[in-house]
């Protein structure tokens, strides 16, 4: 989920052959196959072939996933406007099972100087694949309130829109505090999202507060309720 500068560089192993598109329906990515045939011109479509790709090879090995980032929220029926990778969360026990299983489908990944999570690549996009959330390990619990959704055709869990604005929410510092990144999601998921959760989740946290009182002023949700 943080751009690094080797984002657009990611780690080719030797023996590793390039990842490109697969031909047929792109849901279905052969064990060992070497992907073939050529990009998608669009990188909003390339971010979900890659959504779509890494996700199949998830649940064919029956790990524990949900999808998340801007292409969850897309799922959730945000606009396809995305970011510049793809997130997945599981759990930090499964991580090295994981990666094998990627790295048997032939995507090459690498384990970056953060130890929250894998990077992997896919038709040339980056995949993060997240085992500690908004600085909290990813529960079985925050997996199973993951929606099945289809993602561009292919079906699979997504988390909640709660969970997602939550996590969005705790991330914020006052390092990073892109308030108008967030703004349009909040927007576009305010009626699914159960805000008195979100507020118990960041607990009165000065970022999150912020922003959450943006969104009352905003009128995008109701004013907290006075306890008194």
């Amino acid at each position: 989920m943080t751009q690094h500068a080797d984002d657009d560089a990611l780690d080719q192993h030797a023996g590793v052959a390039e990842l490109r598109l697969a031909t047929g329906d792109p849901a279905l990515v052969p064990q060992n196959a070497v992907l073939t045939d050529s990009l998608p011109l669009d990188r909003n479509q390339a971010i979900l072939q890659a959504a779509k790709q890494v996700g199949s090879i998830l649940k064919r090995q029956r790990h524990p996933f949900a999808l998340a980032g801007s292409v969850a929220v897309y799922a959730h029926g945000g606009t396809q406007n995305l970011q510049h990778d793809v997130d997945f969360c599981i759990r930090p026990e499964d991580a090295d099972a994981v990666a094998a299983s990627l790295r048997e489908a032939g995507l090459s990944v690498h384990t970056p100087p953060e130890d929250w999570l894998l990077k992997a690549g896919c038709l040339g996009q980056q995949v993060d694949i997240i085992f500690v959330l908004a600085h909290e390990p990813v529960s079985t619990e925050l997996l199973s309130r993951a929606e099945e959704l289809s993602v561009d055709s292919v079906f699979m869990p997504v988390l909640s829109p709660t969970d997602l604005l939550s996590s969005l929410l705790a991330a914020f510092s006052e390092h990073h505090c892109d308030f108008g990144a967030v703004l349009p999601i909040a927007r576009t998921l305010r009626e699914k999202v159960d805000w008195d959760q979100v507020r118990r989740t960041c607990q009165d946290a000065p970022m999150p507060d912020a922003f959450l009182y943006l969104l009352e002023r905003l009128e995008v949700i109701a004013p907290k309720e006075d306890p008194s």
